[in-house]
């Protein structure tokens, strides 16, 4: 039924300018919609909707994520943007802060100024 659907990803945000900034400037997402609701991206034909909320308490799981071609220089190039990448214990993760997952996938993970986990993964 949904399969021919295109999907929306949602996030939330108490700091919309704050959050702008961030998807717009640091991750390079066009902003396609800003509404008192929320702002809309287009993340690569995925339309990305940060929800505009009074309080929010960000989740201590991935809420969204991105499968890149080359992980190493995706993370540096966000580094370099000023993007800090988190640590876990119990995960060897290298100096980039990339943990490999039993399967093979690369993964780092960095928060959005809201503290909502993001990631990127190179299968």
């Amino acid at each position: 039924m949904l399969d021919r659907s295109s999907l929306v990803a949602f996030a939330a945000t108490a700091a919309p300018q704050r959050a702008r900034a961030f998807y717009e400037d640091v991750l390079g997402l066009k902003l396609v919609e800003q509404s008192p609701f929320a702002l809309a991206f287009d993340a690569n034909g995925t339309v990305l909707r940060i929800q505009v909320v009074p309080q929010f308490t960000p989740q201590p799981h991935t809420a969204l994520g991105w499968s890149v071609a080359d992980i190493e220089a995706a993370v540096r190039a966000l580094a370099g943007r000023g993007v800090a990448f988190e640590r876990f214990p119990g995960l060897e993760q290298d100096r980039l802060g990339i943990w490999t997952s039993p399967p093979g996938a690369r993964i780092a993970w960095f928060k959005d100024p809201d503290g909502n986990l993001l990631s990127l993964t190179q299968a």
